[in-house]
Parts: C-alpha cells; sequence; structure tokens
C-alpha cells in the first residue's frame, strides 16, 4: 500500500468515521417502534425532541469537523455540513415512513435543521471569542 493511499485511509477513519457511525446511531434510534403521539405524553414528547437537537448536534460538529480537516475552511466547511446534515435529517424522516408506529413529520426535520443552524453559528460565531479553555478544547478535537 502507497503511503498517500495508507495516509488518506488514516484521514478518512479519524474525521469521517466517526461522523459515519454516529448516522448509524440516528438510523438505528429512527429504526425502532413508538407509540403515536396522541398515546404518549407530553414528557415523553420533551425527551424525544430533546433527543433530536442532541443527535443532531453531535452529527452537526462530526460534519463540520470532517469538512473543516480537508481544509475547506469555515465558511464551506458550515455551507457543506448544512447541507449533507439537513438531507440526512429529510431521509431520517422518510425512513420514519416506514418505521411501524412513525410517522415523518416536518417539525422534526425542522427541530432537526434549528440544532444544526445553532451549533454551526455557535462554531463559526462564537468559538473564536470563547474563553481559552473552550478554544484550547476545540483545537484539540480539530474544529478550529
Amino acid at each position: 500500500m502507497s503511503k498517500s493511499l495508507q495516509d488518506r485511509i488514516i484521514k478518512f477513519t479519524k474525521y469521517w468515521f466517526p461522523a459515519i457511525v454516529w448516522a448509524f446511531v440516528i438510523y438505528s434510534f429512527s429504526s425502532n417502534p413508538t407509540g403515536r403521539a396522541s398515546e404518549i405524553h407530553w414528557e415523553d414528547f420533551v425527551i424525544k425532541k430533546s433527543a433530536h437537537l442532541f443527535v443532531y448536534s453531535v452529527l452537526t460538529v462530526l460534519l463540520y469537523r470532517a469538512f473543516y480537516n480537508y481544509q475547506l475552511g469555515e465558511k464551506l466547511s458550515a455551507k457543506y455540513t448544512l447541507i449533507v446534515n439537513v438531507l440526512y435529517a429529510i431521509s431520517d424522516e422518510f425512513h420514519q415512513g416506514f418505521t411501524p408506529g412513525r410517522d415523518p413529520t416536518l417539525r422534526d426535520i425542522l427541530i432537526d435543521s434549528f440544532a444544526i443552524i445553532v451549533v454551526l453559528y455557535l462554531i463559526i460565531k462564537y468559538l473564536p471569542m470563547a474563553p481559552k479553555a473552550v478554544r484550547t478544547w476545540a483545537k484539540k478535537f480539530e474544529i478550529a
């Protein structure tokens, strides 16, 4: 195996593999049958929507990290992250249409998109002004 190919495999594994694994985690959650919204309590609703915010926030950071470390720069990395992430959210809702007890909803896509936009805003606008400890962590995690 050539050094160049080996370097590309290592880079892919380091930056893209975590995002792909997390996308499979989201897919597996979406594959679980659940009760209809009218059959669940509001607490369950809040927990499920909070889970949407969390899982798409994590996916946003992982995708941004992958794009950013391919030397695309902040803005292009954010743009690609937004596009890929929203398309994944749409495909996830489409997939839920085939899962017993689940329905695809525009509301969930909007919640996912909200999480994506907030995280990208924090990375682009807040991170450069964040406390040194946060910036150091971001550099270690390779998102800055």
